[in-house]
């Protein structure tokens, strides 16, 4: 299962969705890039489907996307890796 995951301004709380496939999420990760580079007057509405949650949906304004991010989420407990950018500084 892959997590598609979106900061957005001004919200603490990210808004996530969970795709089975990672060709799926990253045609949703893709579009969305695209949408947050272009320059537009009129921001698009992004529209995301949950694969987990058959009723969860999610709409959101491009403009208003800060960041977007994709995840494997493990089954194995331990195992799966933690959201988001982490340094490693070496002393």
């Amino acid at each position: 299962m892959y997590s598609l995951e979106l900061s957005l301004k001004y919200s603490p709380f990210p808004l996530s969705i969970q795709k089975k496939e990672f060709e799926d999420v990253k045609k949703n990760y893709d579009e969305i890039k695209n949408l947050m580079n272009a320059q537009l007057e009129n921001s698009n509405l992004i529209e995301l489907r949950c694969d987990k949650v058959q009723d969860k949906f999610i709409a959101v304004r491009a403009s208003e996307i800060i960041s977007v991010q994709i995840y494997e989420k493990s089954s194995v407990a331990g195992g799966s890796k933690r959201p988001g950018f982490s340094l490693n500084i070496d002393s």
